[in-house]
């Protein structure tokens, strides 16, 4: 979702700055709107919810659709409003939505960005704190949804620079990633590796009795998935949950989170372990990571991981991108 979330987050920032004065903005109470089986199909103040419903939507499902409205195009606040519900699989927060997306500026309606155009689509978190009235509007709803958001604009952030207008996006949920890995479980051979139980819903336990420290990097694939292989500078979408080899205490765990987790791998973005025990997975994968603390963080104590840690991971590849 690199693309998507540049302009998600800075008209986030943009509104964080703005926000900033020593009086507290006046701002429109909150409004929802609810269809015939009570799923919340808008989220915003009801003037900004008329505005966005102005918004003339045309275009089939899952192509380019064309907007129309009245340039330049203003709001107050965030927005968001269903245009056409989805009849696929219910959405539930903690997903992460795959998603096409066309960015509209404001000003004179000239695109910022369109998965459309280059077959790219997005992954987006559903349940980002950061996106309230997105996350209200898709509420009880499925794949398939289409809807509207728009964001305000918000002063030049050099000084000098332009004023930044209104961004208006249409966004279609074309699907969702599996939660868990999803493929064929495979038998470790080697010996000393911490066990590994997993949990109905796919969450795991790591058991360390009896698992050796190790001298180099170890990767154990536990299911063997069939999707594509992960390549270097790729982001993942990821299930993970890591421990110390050498008591067994957990220290991180999206499971824990609830949400899936996305980063760069074989960039650097991660440790090194990470980048050389999974570029070259295959989505769908479940894999055992023991990383020797070399690989990890070294002498660097990272509470709650002190200096000199071998580490243990279960990661779930759920996607690359």
């Amino acid at each position: 979702m690199r693309r998507l979330a540049a302009t998600l987050v800075t008209t986030a920032l943009l509104l964080t700055a703005c926000g900033s004065t020593d009086e507290p903005a006046e701002t429109p109470g909150p409004a929802e709107t609810a269809g015939a089986d009570g799923a919340e199909q808008s989220a915003g103040s009801e003037e900004d919810l008329e505005i966005l419903r102005a918004v003339q939507v045309e275009g089939d499902f899952g192509s380019e659709p064309t907007l129309t409205f009245d340039q330049p195009f203003e709001i107050a606040a965030p927005a968001a409003h269903v245009v056409a519900e989805g009849d696929g699989e219910p959405l539930e927060e903690g997903q992460i939505m795959v998603v096409d997306v066309l960015a509209l500026s404001g000003d004179a309606g000239e695109t910022l960005q369109s998965t459309y155009a280059d077959g790219t689509p997005e992954r987006l978190p559903f349940g980002d704190p950061g996106f309230p009235q997105l996350n209200a509007a898709l509420t009880g709803q499925n794949v398939g949804t289409r809807l509207l958001y728009a964001v305000p604009g918000g002063p030049a952030q050099e000084e000098g620079g332009e004023d930044v207008p209104a961004t208006l996006l249409s966004i279609d949920v074309v699907d969702v990633l599996p939660t868990r890995a999803e493929g064929t479980p495979v038998e470790p051979t080697q010996e000393g590796l911490p066990t590994v139980t997993l949990a109905e819903d796919g969450a795991p336990t790591i058991d360390v009795e009896g698992a050796t420290e190790p001298t180099e990097l170890v990767v154990q694939t536990l299911i063997e998935g069939e999707g594509p292989v992960v390549e270097s500078g790729q982001t993942i979408t990821v299930q993970y949950h890591g421990a110390l080899l050498s008591d067994g205490t957990v220290f991180d765990s999206s499971w824990e989170r609830g949400q899936p987790a996305q980063f760069g791998i074989g960039v650097g973005q991660v440790i090194p372990g990470w980048d050389q025990g999974l570029v070259g997975q295959k989505v769908g994968s479940q894999v055992l990571l023991v990383i020797p603390s070399e690989l990890a963080y070294g002498d660097q104590e990272r509470d709650p991981i002190p200096a000199n840690s071998d580490l243990v991971f279960v990661v779930d590849i759920l996607d690359a991108s």
